[in-house]
């Protein structure tokens, strides 16, 4: 069966609308509201740590492109006084939103660069961006009087496979944001428009033939070439047991292990899930990725690589963010168009 190059229509989530009715998470309380109104000032723990936020706020900064995304589609771009780390292509429904907001940094905001921005609230999707040798530990932020949100996804980093992770986090992670900016409809919206893609994808899975063992190929370490891969415990890891595919280091003591090409092959992948990230590394591309696999003599033998049995998503799908439910059609897509495992 000739196969083909399966790229995320990112349209997808952008066409589809619904409405919920969900509350927001147990998590997130205001001081004195009896009636379910917004009040302030509320109080959320939050990776371990209790954070209260006075009012709402008016000049957040988010630390990366998935925070500021998930901001832009609450409609709080002008609560925005800075952001930082674009990694992927901007969709083009919000582009001109998103380039309103300060580039407080091209690549990780340091802790005085974040200050000058006077901001009275910081989001982050990485747990390695708050700390000091970054944007600044969340108990000296807090300190500052500044309150922070980190996602529940990375409490402590990558490296932990505890819990794994479920898209319902992401939804509360929604919520959540929405209830401190007391936007609590829109997060609603949000959460439904992001849950009929997940139905859509679990929907078009139901035709993917066999169990496909997958590779997911995040990037390249810039020394040495060598692939960082979606491990257990992350969202990969549950698109892929959604899907009922197998994911080929499942196996792994990390979310990201750092793996050998040799131990690839080895495994024999049906398919290699590749991260098209356009931050500026060398490798980072789904175009290098490919170009790579195909010339290396290591790889290019691989059954895989050799019928392009490739599926390209954002790199933000393979991250937790509103991207993430992109991946599920994405994958199944490509699944179905590749046929059975051989």
């Amino acid at each position: 069966m000739k196969t083909t190059i399966i790229s995320v229509v990112t349209a997808a989530l952008l066409a589809v609308a619904g409405c919920g009715g969900t509350e927001a998470p147990a998590t997130v309380e205001a001081a004195g509201a009896q009636d379910g109104t917004d009040a302030y000032p509320l109080s959320y723990d939050n990776c371990g740590s209790k954070v209260t936020v006075p009012r709402a706020p008016t000049r957040a900064v988010s630390l990366n492109q998935s925070a500021t995304e998930i901001m832009i589609r609450l409609g709080l771009g002008d609560r925005l006084a800075g952001t930082a780390y674009e990694t992927d292509p901007v969709p083009a429904d919000i582009a001109a939103a998103y380039r309103k907001v300060p580039l407080l940094s091209k690549g990780l905001l340091k802790h005085e660069t974040l200050l000058e921005a006077q901001p009275d609230f910081v989001y982050s999707s990485f747990a390695s961006f708050l700390t000091a040798q970054n944007a600044g530990e969340r108990a000296e932020l807090h300190k500052l009087g500044v309150p922070t949100y980190l996602t529940e996804f990375d409490c402590t980093y990558h490296a932990s496979v505890a819990g794994g992770a479920k898209f319902e986090m992401l939804f509360d992670e929604i919520r959540a944001i929405a209830r401190i900016f007391g936007v609590r409809e829109a997060g609603e919206k949000l959460v439904a428009d992001q849950q009929a893609v997940v139905d859509q994808g679990q929907e078009l899975a139901q035709k993917v033939a066999g169990k496909p063992k997958l590779v997911w190929f995040y990037s390249t370490a810039a020394s040495s070439a060598t692939p960082s891969v979606a491990g257990p415990g992350g969202l990969p890891q549950t698109v892929t047991e959604m899907l009922g595919a197998e994911n080929l280091f499942d196996d792994a003591s990390t979310k990201w292990p750092e793996v050998s090409w040799d131990e690839i092959a080895a495994r024999k992948p049906d398919a290699i899930v590749l991260a098209d990230l356009t931050r500026g590394y060398p490798g980072d591309t789904a175009k290098e990725k490919i170009a790579f696999l195909k010339r290396d003599p290591l790889t290019n033998k691989m059954d895989a690589v050799r019928n392009d049995r490739f599926i390209v998503v954002p790199g933000q799908a393979m991250d937790p963010s509103i991207h993430s439910v992109e991946a599920i059609s994405a994958v199944a897509q490509g699944l179905v168009r590749l046929g059975a495992p051989r």
